[in-house]
Order: structure tokens, then C-alpha cells, then sequence
């Protein structure tokens, strides 16, 4: 069976990155409830001229302030509005830690974060812009709902359903479009995963971008004779952990996929659940080693490359790994 990416005849959703999705969809919801705020760090972002310019009472630019500007969402909450705070992945999250934490957590306001700039996206930018420990961080907060969504169509959805969600939320985003993966006409995206191809030797769960490089591994395994099956991790917590355990089962072979950190990322949390119902199997985690990147040459596809999260890196030791 091919498992190659979907494409699409809908140009703007091909073109559409997923903040530009994100934001167009938030646009359409705070038209109709006016509920819904819009507060930034001075990020300057095109894709939220529109909302500036037909909702200026909706959307707040704090300044580069961007601790200041969880303690003004959290106000927002307590008021009864539906806040959203925008900002690079570090800056929403490692730089506001402590604001989250007790603002949003403590409180359980509905206050949504969200993070652009997952991984490498920021490739040139170096470490300071590198979105690459915010699931470790995030999720070790009670209360707090992620979101890791793995294309511009699962994007629109999200937000769509998730201003609906009590509590704090935190959504990881991409800036660029990438291959579509969903339609957007038949998939569920309430339950948080999704098998996007079966087989039987090699169970591959991955989360965010690198869905899409499952998908070309599984592609270029399936050249070999070798049959694996993708789930797509997109809601990290809560978990949808029956539904996973209940499909990894079946294997003896077992691999995250992730462009962040190793140290309490997705693989971290299958490990997690793996070891907690006494499963016992190969597991291999594939993510960004535990030290930060210095060296670029303008792409993040060279980034992947030097840290092992690219499909031929990847598919080589599968290949070398399953055959054993």
C-alpha cells in the first residue's frame, strides 16, 4: 500500500502555513462571538492585519512584554472573555513558564497559547528561536490541553473546536504550509490520534511536521517489503492513551517521531505508558539529542539532517533495525 502524502486541487490550502490557517480561522470565530481576543507581543504578523483591521477591539498588542501579556489574558478570562495570547513557541512558553503556570494552571482559565515556530521551523534564528523543549514543558502542567497539530486542515479544525474547551490550552504551530495530510470532509478531529496507514512489522507514532516524514518512511520501507503503520499524535495531552495502547499492542517494534527535544517529549510519554502497562517490546525514540543546535546553512531540512530526523536517516537504521 502507498502511504505518500495527500495532495490537494484546493490551492489555497495548499499554500495556507498553518499560523495563516490558524489565524484565519480565529478571525471567523471572534467575528461571531466577540468574546474572543486576540492578544500579541509585537510579533508583527501579516496574517493578523485583517483581524487589527475589522476587530480593533478584539485584538491587544502588549509590546515585547510577553509575561505581562499572560497576566493580561489571565484578566481577560476572569472578566469572562476568551483570550489568545500569539507569540514564537519560546517566547509563549519557556519565557512565561511561570506566568502559565500560576495565571492560567493554578486559575483553570480558558486562556489559549499559541506557539509558532515548533522544532526547527526557526532554523536560521539559532537556539533562542529553536521551539524545541515546550511539549516537556507544557505538559507537565495540570490542566493543560496541547495541541500538536500536523497540517493546515487539522489547524482550522482545531481552532474551531477548541475555543469551545474549558481550561488552559497550549496549540504548537508551524509558520509554512506543508503537504496536506487530512481533506478536512471525514476525519474526527475530537479524538486527539490518528491511524493514517496499517501494517503489521513497525509501529510508528509521530507528532506535529514530522507526521509528514512518517508518512515518506513508511513509503520508502513499504519499497523494501517492510509494512508500517502511522498514527498521527495530535492532541498530547490528555492523552488518548486506550486507543494507543490498544494499537501498539500488536507490535514488537515501536518508534516516536518528533523535531523536539528527547528528554520529556512524545517519545517520553509513550515510554511513559509502554512501561506502566508492562508492555514489553523495542522501542526506538527518534528526536533532537539532549544539546542545542549552533550550526546552519538556511534550512531546516539541514537541521534534521544533523540530528538524525531525516527519512533516509531514519528509514536506514529501520531498515538495518527490523531486518535483525
Amino acid at each position: 500500500m502507498n502511504h505518500t502524502v495527500k495532495k490537494t486541487n484546493k490551492k489555497k490550502h495548499w499554500i495556507l502555513g498553518m499560523r495563516d490557517a490558524f489565524s484565519s480561522a480565529l478571525y471567523d470565530i471572534a467575528k461571531k462571538d466577540k468574546r474572543v481576543i486576540l492578544v500579541t507581543s509585537d510579533t508583527g504578523a501579516i496574517c493578523h492585519d485583517k483581524f487589527k483591521a475589522d476587530l480593533p477591539n478584539q485584538y491587544l498588542n502588549i509590546g515585547i512584554a510577553e509575561q505581562n501579556m499572560i497576566g493580561v489574558a489571565a484578566g481577560l478570562a476572569m472578566a469572562g472573555k476568551l483570550a489568545y495570547v500569539y507569540a514564537l513557541v519560546p517566547f509563549a512558553t519557556m519565557r512565561c513558564y511561570e506566568q502559565i503556570r500560576v495565571d492560567l494552571c493554578c486559575m483553570d482559565l480558558p486562556v489559549t497559547v499559541v506557539g509558532v515556530g515548533a522544532g526547527y521551523d526557526y532554523s536560521t534564528l539559532g537556539p533562542t528561536h529553536h521551539g524545541t523543549e515546550d511539549i516537556a514543558l507544557m505538559r507537565s502542567l495540570p490542566g493543560m490541553t496541547i495541541f500538536s497539530p500536523s497540517d493546515s486542515v487539522m489547524v482550522e479544525a482545531v481552532a474551531k473546536f477548541s475555543y469551545k474547551l474549558p481550561g488552559p490550552k497550549y496549540i504548537r504551530l508551524d509558520r509554512t504550509g506543508i503537504p496536506l495530510i487530512y481533506d478536512g470532509r471525514k476525519e474526527d478531529f475530537t479524538k486527539g490520534v490518528a491511524v493514517l496507514a496499517a501494517g503489521k512489522d513497525v509501529c510508528i507514532i509521530a507528532t506535529g511536521r514530522m507526521v509528514c516524514n512518517a508518512l515518506s518512511v513508511a513509503d520508502k520501507l513499504a519499497r523494501h517489503g517492510i509494512e508500517a503503520t502511522v498514527i498521527d499524535l495530535y492532541r498530547i495531552k490528555p492523552l488518548a492513551e486506550d486507543f494507543i495502547l490498544d494499537q501498539v499492542d500488536k507490535f514488537n517494534f515501536i518508534v516516536t517521531m518528533e523535531e523536539h527535544f528527547l528528554t520529556g517529549g512524545i517519545g517520553t510519554l509513550i515510554n511513559e505508558i509502554l512501561i506502566k502497562k508492562g508492555k514489553r517490546c523495542v522501542v526506538k525514540n527518534f528526536g533532537i539529542p539532549d544539546r542545542f543546535c549552533r550550526q546552519y546553512d538556511g534550512k531546516r531540512e539541514y537541521l534534521q539532517r544533523l540530528m538524525g530526523l531525516d527519512v533516509d536517516s531514519i528509514s536506514a537504521y529501520l531498515m538495518k533495525a527490523i531486518r535483525k
